[in-house]
């Protein structure tokens, strides 16, 4: 399903598309195709509560500038994927991570057969690539400051925000509303609780997710693929510092190390979330590589 498709100066090409995953859910997303044809295909995983929306930008890039199709999408129960209030979401890292992410693989494959597909991960989109099946279409993997943290791996003094987020407010406010109402309490986007909880549960646990494994998780196969892996990490990330996305490398088995710094390009502060931001276009070349 697709709606009428919107052409900019640039000769990029994008339109809604809507798919659904392997256990029913509705998945809303955004195809931005170039004006020639593409040689590969992006699927962009976005990191947690971010929105398909913020990704435009590198997306169109992306298009105009690297020849690349590129879907962005939200994840079920999650901006324009949003159906119910967060609340009534039984959504959790698993699903979004490795099912929806799945979904969106598969549609593009579906939509163009014969082109290579490369995965974009930011944080949560990179995470659990290792855990997903049926990966013989993938051509390369970018992982952008996706990474196995524990909260003891946080700077002081983001250390104590995290603790909150943790052992404080985060869990008072999941058990008082029936979700994390992020926004009122200030820290990001409503997540649904399975979704907070488990989070939380592989942030506080030395072994990450290992608990997992083997119920809402399958044991990492990456290392069975051929597709090369770039994992990318930020100097000034202090949600996952470069030696918790170095972690995440064990995970993938060979795979490159990128450490971008961004006083060297001139930039302020990037951090976890800000490369996608038009202002750090300058990094986007070195993301890519």
């Amino acid at each position: 399903m697709f709606d009428t498709e919107n052409a900019s100066e640039d000769g990029v090409r994008d339109r809604k598309v809507v798919f659904k995953t392997r256990d029913g859910a509705e998945l809303v997303g955004r195809l931005y195709h170039p004006a020639m044809t593409p040689f590969a295909i992006v699927v962009l995983n976005a990191a947690t509560g971010v929105s398909q929306s913020y990704y435009r930008h590198f997306a169109r890039w992306l298009a105009a500038e690297r020849g690349l199709a590129c879907l962005t999408y939200d994840y079920r129960d999650m901006g324009a994927s949003a159906r119910i209030h967060p609340r009534q979401s039984r959504a959790d890292m698993a699903d979004w991570g490795v099912t929806d992410a799945e979904a969106a693989r598969h549609w593009v494959h579906r939509e163009m057969p014969e082109m290579p597909i490369w995965i974009i991960g930011h944080s949560l989109g990179a995470m659990l690539v290792p855990m997903q099946g049926a990966r013989e279409n993938v051509a390369r993997v970018i992982g952008v400051a996706s990474g196995e943290v524990h909260h003891s791996d946080h700077p002081w003094p983001f250390r104590a925000m995290a603790m909150t987020f943790w052992f404080g407010l985060g869990p008072l406010a999941t058990a008082a509303f029936g979700y994390l109402p992020g926004r009122t309490i200030g820290f990001g986007s409503d997540l649904p609780s399975p979704a907070y909880w488990q989070w939380r549960r592989w942030c506080i646990s030395r072994s990450f997710h290992r608990s997992d494994i083997g119920t809402r998780l399958s044991e990492p196969r990456w290392g069975k693929s051929d597709a090369p892996v770039r994992l990318v990490a930020f100097s000034d990330d202090e949600m996952i510092p470069p030696r918790c996305v170095w972690r995440l490398g064990a995970r993938y088995g060979e795979y490159e190390p990128v450490l971008i710094d961004p006083a060297e390009s001139g930039l302020d502060k990037v951090g976890h979330l800000g490369v996608f931001a038009p202002r750090n276009k300058a990094l986007w070349d070195q993301v890519l590589g």
